[in-house]
Formats: structure tokens, sequence, C-alpha cells
């Protein structure tokens, strides 16, 4: 297929993402955007598979080896002020999966025009963002989902299994590039440290109280005074929010809730990371007389990028930009699901632009749609073309991946 012919259908491509944009949902909560889209599928007579935990999905053409497959997000990020954020949740696609979602079904209906041999599958996944903790722990209690993010489900039910490889972009939002390659993505785990004290009228009998307000200020100013121990080479970031700071200003706080992430790059220095924060909170909370409780959740994994794939998506790259406006082995430290799809096959998460505004930020939003939309879905297209049409090449890939981890250390590791 010529690629003038995705550019005759480009009007529609458009329309699709800007759809999915202006109707965004938190996860496991995505029904609108997956109706969206499995309505664009019906259309263009892509078959579509349901895969549980509320809202996961897949679009599948073709049959048989090679199997390549593509990853697109349902789920938004709440972001106030955004001018689309949900009135409910202050929802917005603030990290631009709408973007991605529409460039993946867009490639996969044109592959399907084409296709000859193999199997193209187009799996959605729920709740990538690691958010509203709250409801996602409810659901894990009734049983809806085992974990907090959706690829994590899918992966641990077996999924992804009978891919070869996997093909995943994500937006860099505004950006001096117009493409980026084998960005790194940390692993973290969540953390709710819950800090206990007694609440006593806070201007009549202070020193009857305890503190637990103080407590966390103790213990922020420990962590603080632990960042200069943190190795450079390890990128590790602590990060969070105070979620609850006291009940009322009238009386001792008697409860306070901390809700961070603690980054890495390193799996071991994210563990030891974690083990120094729990010390700090646990150490801070004796010394004022309180108490704490520590409640720690697996996030996500480091990814580990396919050099093999990457190297066929410059190719694809430069038909669109310069050598120099694609960003090469950047240091990022945000993470993502795709991580621990990484671990088990040879997968790639590639960057692309054509945004105002920065990620989760309230000004984000699609400033160029060829360049948003139209040239990630032909590199896609292009580039799943070519593992198909080149076996060898395929294997090449497969025979260089070698994964990080068994499903047995995996499973311990998301159970620990």
């Amino acid at each position: 297929m010529a690629p003038n012919t995705l550019d005759k259908d480009k009007k529609e491509l458009f329309e699709l993402g800007d759809a999915l944009f202006r109707n965004p949902e938190l996860g496991y909560k995505e029904f609108t955007n997956k109706k969206i889209l499995t309505d664009f599928f019906e259309k263009h007579a892509v078959r579509v598979e349901e895969l549980g935990f509320r809202t996961a999905f897949k679009a599948t053409i073709g049959s048989g080896s090679p199997r390549i497959g593509l990853i697109a997000e349902l789920d938004a990020i709440p972001t106030l002020g955004h001018p689309f954020a949900s009135k409910t949740d202050n929802a917005a696609h603030s990290c631009g999966h709408s973007t991605q979602c529409a460039i993946m079904a867009y490639a996969l209906v044109k592959l399907k025009e084409t296709l000859k041999k193999g199997t193209v599958s187009l799996y959605f996944t729920p709740g990538e963002e690691f958010t509203d903790i709250a409801f996602r722990k409810q659901l894990i209690k009734n049983k809806e989902i085992n974990y907090i993010g959706g690829k994590v489900n899918m992966l641990t039910a077996g999924m992804f299994d009978d891919e070869d490889l996997f093909i995943h972009l994500h937006t860099m939002g505004q950006s001096d590039y117009h493409y980026s390659l084998n960005s790194t993505l940390c692993g973290f785990v969540y953390k709710r440290i819950v800090f206990k004290g007694k609440a006593t009228h806070a201007a009549m009998s202070p020193d009857k109280g305890i503190n637990a307000l103080n407590a966390f200020v103790l213990f922020d100013n420990a962590v603080n005074m632990l960042r200069e121990t943190f190795r450079e080479d390890d990128y590790i970031r602590v990060h969070g929010i105070l979620s609850e700071g006291g009940q009322t200003v009238n009386s001792i706080p008697e409860r306070t809730v901390y809700e961070c992430y603690v980054r890495s790059l390193n799996e071991h220095a994210l563990k030891e990371t974690a083990a120094k924060i729990d010390n700090a909170a646990k150490c801070c909370a004796r010394a004022l007389g309180a108490s704490v409780r520590i409640e720690t959740t697996p996030g996500y994994l480091p990814m580990h990028q396919s050099r093999e794939i990457s190297d066929i998506l410059r190719k694809n790259m430069l038909k669109y930009c310069k050598p120099e406006e694609i960003h090469e082995d950047e240091i990022s430290m945000a993470g993502g699901d795709m991580g621990d799809i990484s671990c088990f096959k040879p997968s790639v998460q590639f960057g692309y632009s054509g945004f105002s505004g920065y990620c989760h930020s309230r000004d984000l939003c699609v400033s160029d749609e060829n360049r948003a939309y139209l040239e990630p879905a032909k590199i896609v297209f292009d580039t799943v073309q070519y593992l198909l049409s080149h076996e060898d090449y395929l294997k090449k890939v497969k025979e260089a991946y070698k994964p990080v981890l068994s499903k047995e250390e995996y499973l311990e590791y998301l159970n620990s």
C-alpha cells in the first residue's frame, strides 16, 4: 500500500482521535472510549474479542504466524482545569492515550487491506495510569481485577503469550524533537504511609496529644536528607503528596496520610530505597510517640527496549524527519506497565510529537494532526509490514531478546 492511501482517509483518523480525546475516562471505566473504537472496527469489518478486566479487548486481522502485537492504552488521568476534563472525576487525556488508540486503530484497518500472511493483534489495555487507587483496590476485592495495572492483569492471565513481539507508542508532549527511540522507563513502587497520633484540643491541651502531622514533617525531612545518599547512576526519585493532613485546624492531627512513588532504573536500588523509606517512616513516628502503617503496592518494572525493532522504526521515521530530530537513548524517569511486557517479549515504545503543552498538564492538546496522528500511523504500518515480510529479520529480533524474569519470579514480585 502506498503512503498516499493512508493520506486519503486521514480525515477519518483525525475524527476518531478527536472523539476519543473529548471523552476521557479513568482506568477500568473506559466504556465510552471502548464503544467508539469497537464501532470503528465494526465499520471496517475487523474482528474484536473481549478480554475481560471490565474494558480490555483486542482487534485482530489475519491468521497464523508470524504474530505481531500492538498496544494502545484506553485510560485518562485526573487533570484539573483541562478543557475536556470530565465533570465527575476530572479525567482528561492529558497523557495523549486517545491519540495512540486512534493511531493504532487506523494503522490496523489499513494493514487489513494489504495483509498477505501472519496475524496482527491490537490490544487495548485499561488502567495504565497508576491512579484512582481506592477504586481499583475495591475492584481487586470484588475479584474484577487482580492487580492495579491493566497490562499486568493481562500479562499474568497469559493474554500476550502467543505474540512474537510488541510495538507501542506514546506522545512526548511538547518537544523539540519529532520522535524518540530507545528511551528508558523506570520501575516504581507505590506507598501509602499513614501516621497515627492522638487528637486533643490544639489550643487548650496540645501537651496531651500526639501530632501525626509533625511525625510526617519529621519523616519528610528525613527523606530529603536521604536524597544525598542516592547514587546518580540509579536515577532514584521519591515524590508524593500529603492526601490527608489532619481532621480540623482546632485539633491536634490524629492522622496524616502520605502517598508516594519510589522510582529507579535499577531494580536492586529500587528495593533498597523502598526499605530506607520504610525505616525512616517507622523511626520518625516512634521519635514523636506516633505509630505508622505502611502499605506498599508493586508498580511497574523498567522498560527494556528491543533495539532491533527500533532500527526498523528509525528507518521509517527518517521518511518524515532528519536524524537529529530523533531523540535517542533519553533517560526518562516516567514509568509504565509496558515495562512489564518488555520483561517477557521483545518490545518497543517510541515517542511522537505534534502537541502543545506537557504530559499530565491542563494544556496538553494536539497542535499538528499530521505529526500527532498520520505520520506515527504510517511508521507503525510500514514497520509491521517489514517485520511480516522479512521473517529472517523477525527471527533476529527474537534471538537477540533474553527474558528478564520467569513468570514465577514475576508473580512472586507482584504478590510480595
